[in-house]
């Protein structure tokens, strides 16, 4: 993963939201999307700021588990790559217009 790390877990986080606990996808959003400090957050949710601390770092844990095994972050960068390469390959080609134009369409819905 070449991204930055903010970027990563948020990456991340959109694969596996699903497969989180309530309060693991609540104190990650606030961490993460909102830029609460952990004080904010243990303010928020009335725990001490530990728990909040070691709840993210638990959460970031599970988040790399989920992508060490299941991979989803991976093999959507591959396909993002892969179609980008299409859409050169696309733009350079002789083509008419129309059909370069459907054809990149559909690679912007795959995306």
């Amino acid at each position: 993963m070449d991204l930055p790390k903010v970027n990563v877990y948020a990456r991340l986080f959109d694969f596996y939201t699903p497969l989180l606990t309530k309060r693991q996808q609540q104190v990650f959003n606030l961490y993460y999307f909102q830029d609460f400090s952990l004080g904010e957050i243990s303010q928020e949710l009335n725990i001490s700021r530990q728990a909040v601390f070691d709840l993210i770092k638990r959460t970031e844990k599970v988040l790399e588990n989920y992508e060490q095994k299941l991979q989803l972050l991976e093999k959507y960068q591959q396909d993002h790559k892969i179609i980008q390469t299409i859409r050169k390959i696309i733009e350079n080609s002789q083509l008419q217009r129309e059909d370069q134009g459907h054809i990149l369409k559909l690679l912007d819905e795959m995306l």
